[in-house]
């Protein structure tokens, strides 16, 4: 299954929850039915994914945690805010870069309407 395929699955189980939960709710609540979702729909997701970042001799075992991982090849970043600030993407961005994952979906569940909380974030993705 090619990234762009699992990101299809994924939009359309954020939809599935968004329209059921609706706004306004911890991220960690999304997140976790969003794991349960994708998880019904026969995808293997990994939740709190430490990755590791190293810089010169230096390497931090534990650099950040990706909130899901989806069958290796998409990190979803959940947010649950008001509006989306161009550092969300930018760090998704270096997520993807330390992962070595090219495609990341930015999910933020806090929008009125999840079609506009939704955002791809491409690290070298081929078409």
């Amino acid at each position: 299954m090619t990234e762009n395929e699992i990101a299809t699955i994924v939009v359309d189980a954020a939809f599935h929850m968004h329209k059921q939960l609706g706004p306004g709710l911890f991220e960690s609540v999304y997140e976790a039915c969003l794991a349960h979702e994708l998880s019904k729909r026969g995808l293997n997701v990994w939740q709190q994914v430490p990755i590791k970042v190293s810089y010169d001799e230096l390497e931090f075992k534990e650099g950040f945690r990706a909130d899901l991982i989806v069958e290796k090849k998409l990190i979803i970043e959940i947010k649950s805010l008001e509006s989306i600030h161009p550092v969300h993407k930018k760090q998704l961005l270096t997520y993807l870069r330390f992962a070595d994952i090219r495609l990341g979906l930015l999910i933020n569940f806090g929008e009125a309407l999840i079609k506009d909380g939704i955002t791809r974030v491409v690290n070298r993705l081929e078409q």
